[in-house]
């Protein structure tokens, strides 16, 4: 039986990649899933990110992109949260 889901690739950076501990992942979705309801799947595993989700934006295939976008098959998906102004560890 084919499988009836799309795969997309999920780069994580900051935040996310702190409470994922990995640069990315490669999700099986629901066809028609937009990138606003893929942050909800993403918040709802790793509840300490919940204070990112209205300050996060999207990036599919190197361009930002609005919250209601639809994902499609093959779409390099980037979570951006803020980079700078925030707290963050000195190297």
């Amino acid at each position: 039986m084919k499988n009836p889901n799309i795969t997309i690739t999920l780069k994580l950076f900051a935040a996310y990649q702190e409470a994922y501990k990995v640069p990315e992942l490669q999700l099986s979705i629901s066809p028609g899933t937009t990138v606003s309801q893929l942050l909800d799947n993403i918040i709802s595993q790793h509840s300490e990110l919940e204070k990112w989700r209205h300050i996060t934006k999207f990036g599919i295939n190197l361009n930002f992109v609005p919250p209601e976008t639809i994902l499609q098959d093959g779409d390099e998906v980037v979570l951006i949260p803020p980079v700078s102004g925030g707290q963050y560890n000195e190297y």
